[in-house]
């Protein structure tokens, strides 16, 4: 199969990003790629998943998964992505997607 081309997958996460990131981000503009696929990933129905992967490959989704913010992942969604991607790098994945700590570290 031929590998999808780079404009394929800008209108894949266009796509994705109108159907899953219904805010605009404080600029206006458009959500980041990872931003886009973290969502698609967290949110998407199977048949996005078998899209994404696809398109995107399990290197760049796992970048995603490492590189995902607070809030960006349900445990479930975590859980699922982290067992589907656990042999696509040297690196081991967190058991559990980060969480925002609130309070603390003050002077």
């Amino acid at each position: 199969m031929a590998r999808p081309t780079r404009r394929h997958a800008e209108a894949l996460l266009e796509e994705l990003e109108k159907r899953y990131l219904w805010w605009k981000p404080e600029d206006g503009g458009h959500h980041s790629a990872d931003r886009v696929l973290a969502q698609a990933m967290n949110l998407g129905t199977y048949d996005d998943v078998l899209r994404i992967e696809e398109t995107f490959g399990p290197g760049r989704l796992r970048d995603v998964l490492v590189g995902a913010q607070p809030g960006w992942f349900s445990e479930r969604s975590w859980e699922f992505w982290r067992g589907r991607l656990a042999s696509t790098g040297s690196r081991q994945l967190d058991p559990a997607p980060p969480r925002r700590s609130f309070g603390g570290g003050g002077p």
